[in-house]
């Protein structure tokens, strides 16, 4: 009698867990999309509230269609080809994809497929969910642009300092191999100063008399008879050592 009954209510529960998770997707924040591979060029069969947000598009104009009328002038190869890839392999995966919303407008998608398996093991849908990326892609794109604005700063800062103490040292020789050495060993400690922080925001402070001894030994080669530290040693903070050694120089 029991194994009567688990029958019967079964398919009943089937249904029920569907709605459910239906309903589910269907109020979800996230854009999600069903799309069905047994139908002719895998279709949009299903897309939730948060999809047609995104994209532009009311639902009328989703389903039935193909994805890829998200696509558009600057979508790349690269990408397309990537979405290809993970559709046959039936694997879960992620991939940025340039596509445009109805008004024309476009937006980073990191897309994430993934296949929902029959009972014999082959794909019977694909959901696909979708996230707007442009904020991040935006931050990540001035971020290198400051970085390269500073570092474009900071050669030219080397530069007119390098030029002042060639200018300087040729004063100082008596002779081109005094000049050279002389030059060489300011460079060296100019470029260890100075690279030490391009690039590497972890660079940890330094002690004002770490950085300020090698300089002075450059330019005064008696070292104590020509410079003398006096008072505090205080700690020199990784933003600031560049632009401390350049003044030094």
């Amino acid at each position: 009698m029991n194994i009567e009954a688990d029958t019967t209510t079964r398919p009943e529960t089937d249904r029920l867990n569907e709605e459910r998770l239906l309903e589910t997707i269907r109020h979800a924040r996230l854009p999600l999309c069903i799309t069905d591979p047994t139908l002719p060029d895998n279709p949009i069969v299903f897309a939730n509230a948060a999809f047609c947000a995104l994209t532009g598009y009311p639902i009328e104009e989703v389903v039935g269609r193909n994805c890829r009328f998200l696509q558009g002038r600057d979508t790349t190869k690269v990408s397309i080809e990537r979405i290809r890839q993970i559709i046959v392999s039936g694997e879960v995966d992620t991939v940025e994809i340039l596509n445009y919303r109805k008004d024309g407008t476009s937006f980073v998608n990191a897309l994430q497929i993934g296949p929902i398996m029959g009972e014999d093991g082959t794909p019977v849908l694909f959901f696909g969910s979708q996230l707007d990326a442009s904020s991040r892609r935006e931050g990540e794109r001035q971020a290198r642009e400051l970085a390269d604005r500073e570092l474009g700063h900071r050669l030219r800062n080397i530069v007119n300092v390098m030029s002042v103490m060639i200018r300087m040292s040729a004063r100082e020789a008596e002779d081109v191999q005094t000049l050279a050495r002389i030059v060489d060993g300011r460079l060296k400690t100019l470029s260890e100063a100075h690279f030490r922080t391009i690039g590497d925001s972890s660079e940890s402070a330094a002690r004002l008399r770490e950085l300020l001894r090698p300089i002075l030994d450059a330019y005064a080669p008696r070292g104590d008879a020509q410079f003398a530290f006096e008072g505090d040693d205080p700690q020199v903070p990784a933003d600031l050592i560049s632009a401390l050694t350049l003044t030094v120089h």
